[in-house]
């Protein structure tokens, strides 16, 4: 497998900075907590199907488990998405991009892995790093940066992730290899400090930020971030998103982002913006489970997928992480309050092709 960087050609880079809907993969087990080779095959074929400018794999949806030596799935994820995509023929830019975790050595292997597979990026955790040093972090970026694209990963506290300074996100931002950054810190200060950081960078407009923060999704998209840079104002929009929220309901969050991107610099927008992005707030609380802390947030992703069919039951790696106590009502409850959000009759129509 190769070990140098290779650069995302032109048309995905213009992608890439245009703004793509990538969903975070989840993954399809049986009864017994093996891997599904079907349902995680007909998964990103419904991904592809939806019309997804690229699919996040080995990442917190697709379960951090898959590395443990015991269960050893981090290979067979990465390269069945790869072999689907493959398959599939596109004409159109599509962004694979593997979860890489761990220490330096760990995560240059993953990402050389993940780049033997032909995988444009690599989403760098930093969770499970908290007594490194922000220096021994920007260097471990470095060090996988040599070997594929880096895209950023502002994780939320909550589920492993730490605080970080502008200064860290200002000499991230430097490095060359990074080509965009996802802030999920569901914090609006510590988002705010990645967007001015990315723009007082001397590659600002080298970098495409997206949104990870699923609790604000629509107002993320929407927004234009305005900072004065040096004395002169500068501005800069987050473009798209890699979510585990657009693990479901995937087509009309496609349809979603385009419209934003269609309508994102009018001068007026309707307020029923706002309200459109508060229902996906409230549809995402159910199927997050930020009630319990996360918890379910794994399980809630499943069990809408389980109700279209894609996926048999909601079996995870880990079997302590099931719904949490009220979950189940609640998802019931916002798929039946948003039907506009759901795409149940594109999942019903493709199904059974899917599952081939």
């Amino acid at each position: 497998m190769g070990a140098s960087r290779q650069p995302l050609t032109l048309e995905l880079y213009e992608a890439l900075h245009e703004g793509l809907a990538i969903p975070a993969h989840p993954l399809a087990l049986t009864a017994e907590r093996k891997l599904d080779e079907r349902r995680q095959r007909a998964l990103t074929r419904y991904y592809i199907a939806s019309g997804a400018g690229g699919v996040a794999v080995a990442v917190h949806s697709t379960q951090f488990e898959i590395r443990d030596p015991g269960i050893g799935l981090l290979e067979p994820v990465l390269r069945l998405a790869a072999e689907e995509v493959e398959r599939a023929g596109l004409t159109r830019p599509f962004m694979k991009v593997a979860g890489i975790c761990g220490d330096t050595e760990q995560a240059v292997r993953e990402a050389q892995l993940a780049a033997g597979f032909g995988y444009e990026a690599g989403l760098l955790s930093m969770g499970g790093l908290q007594d490194w040093s922000e220096a021994q972090l920007l260097e471990r970026t470095r060090r996988v940066a040599d070997v594929i694209p880096v895209f950023g990963f502002y994780l939320q506290p909550s589920v492993g992730g730490r605080i970080l300074s502008v200064d860290f996100w200002r000499s991230f931002a430097e490095i060359e290899g990074v080509i965009a950054i996802k802030m999920a810190p569901f914090n609006r200060y510590q988002s705010l400090d990645v967007v001015r950081a990315v723009m007082e960078s001397s590659r600002s407009s080298e970098i495409a930020l997206y949104t990870g923060n699923d609790d604000n999704i629509v107002t993320d998209l929407l927004t234009t971030y305005r900072f004065k840079v040096n004395g002169e104002p500068m501005e800069k929009k987050i473009v798209g998103g890699l979510l585990g929220h657009w693990a479901v309901w995937t087509s009309k969050a496609v349809q979603l982002l385009d419209t934003i991107r269609k309508i994102r610099n009018e001068a007026t927008l309707s307020s029923s913006w706002l309200t459109l992005g508060i229902e996906v707030t409230d549809s995402n609380a159910a199927l997050f489970d930020p009630a319990h802390q996360f918890h379910g947030c794994i399980p809630g992703i499943h069990e809408a997928l389980r109700r279209q069919g894609l996926l048999e039951g909601l079996w995870c790696l880990n079997p302590e992480e099931q719904l949490s106590p009220g979950q189940l009502e609640e998802i019931s409850r916002v798929t039946r309050d948003y039907p506009h959000l759901t795409d149940d009759e594109f999942v019903a129509a493709h199904l059974e092709e899917w599952l081939r």
